[in-house]
């Protein structure tokens, strides 16, 4: 079968574009304004052409010289905060939609046979699904027939109860697809199997790991050479290390000592000061606020504990400052719930390109 080639646009460190790979497509391009994103994706992706900048500088004609007739599925997550109902008139001309027409524009010009756009889940009920149902007007004029799920990824084999919204559109003459075969694992991932190897690793100066890996996600998720990378543990100062001492796992601001916080309060977040449960799925993770704290130690987890726990294996490398790799780590689509969206999208083109031929 053929392997198709993927441009992965605001592509980040790379989550979608892993998923892809992955699942055995080809990552020709990757697009990012971000230089320590588009650096990290340019260290796991050699043979791809990854491109630093503002994607509405690349004019049509230098998209064609970079990426006529070599991209089959085009991917990404562009923003879409200005599509609502009560700016109906101003779509194309809201500022806050430019970087979602920039995605299309690039569509119009490259044709690909399918498409991938991921968002956050509320990007479905905005506006009693105007916003939804402008997305799929926009993509269904350009000739592709769509769908959209909301996909949890610990359905996926990810240790994290993350959710995204997460767009398909097939050319219409290679024909309909059907969302529902997207395949789920069986067996939900925990934090303990994701990180609880790296425990003993705690400022240890040999980062490698001496026992053999003890599960699927394990054999999955390690470096060859069992050397472990981004993995810096930074301790909060003691005050924060005091409070989250009395926290549980699975516990939260709640179990702190009223006498600990200089500002009383009752209106915390629920995910402030949250010990991550060693025995379920990770929250959400973020891009490194003291939102989610480590199990066993008083500290958030560093940035290759946080890389687990979104499913990017050892050797997915990351650079910039450590304030720069958890940004790009949690911003970061997870990639084995992105090579489950692949493997959908291959199933629908490979059983197309059988037909025809």
């Amino acid at each position: 079968m053929t392997k198709y080639r993927i441009l992965d646009l605001f592509c980040g460190a790379g989550g979608l574009s892993l998923g892809f790979q992955l699942a055995g497509f080809k990552i020709i391009g990757g697009i990012d304004f971000q230089k320590d994103a588009i650096k990290t994706h340019e260290a796991n992706f050699k043979n791809s052409i990854s491109i630093c900048g503002d994607i509405k500088e690349i004019t049509n004609d230098k998209a064609k010289e970079l990426f006529a007739n070599k991209v089959d599925v085009i991917i990404g997550g562009p923003p879409c905060q200005g599509f609502s109902a009560g700016n109906r008139q101003q779509i194309e001309n809201d500022p806050r939609n430019k970087l979602f027409f920039e995605f299309i524009r690039f569509v119009k010009i490259l044709q690909p046979k399918a498409i991938v756009i991921e968002n956050v889940r509320q990007i479905l009920t905005k506006d009693n699904g105007f916003a939804k149902n402008k997305i799929f007007e926009i993509l269904e004029e350009q000739g592709y027939n769509v769908d959209v799920r909301v996909l949890i990824a610990s359905d996926y084999g990810v240790p994290q109860t993350r959710n995204r919204a997460v767009f398909i559109g097939i050319k219409k003459e290679i024909g309909n697809f059907n969302y529902d075969n997207i395949k789920k694992t069986k067996k939900i991932v925990t934090v303990k199997e994701a990180i609880g190897e790296l425990y003993d690793l705690e400022n240890k100066h040999n980062l490698k790991l001496k026992n053999k890996p003890q599960t699927k996600f394990q054999k999955y998720v390690r470096a060859k050479n069992n050397l472990i990378i981004n993995h810096e543990p930074k301790y909060p100062n003691k005050e924060v290390q005091e409070r989250i001492s009395y926290v549980p796992q699975g516990g939260n601001w709640r179990d702190v000592p009223e006498c600990l916080w200089k500002v009383k309060r009752n209106n915390r977040h629920s995910s402030a000061y949250k010990r991550l449960d060693e025995n379920k799925p990770s929250i959400t993770i973020d891009t490194g606020h003291m939102n989610y704290f480590h199990p066993i130690y008083n500290r958030v987890p560093t940035v290759r504990e946080s890389a687990r726990l979104q499913s990017f294996p050892d050797d997915f490398v990351f650079i910039g400052t450590p304030t720069s790799q958890l940004r790009q780590v949690g911003n970061a689509v997870p990639p084995l719930m992105a090579k489950a969206v692949a493997e959908l999208v291959k199933e629908v083109l490979d059983s197309a390109e059988q037909k025809s031929n």
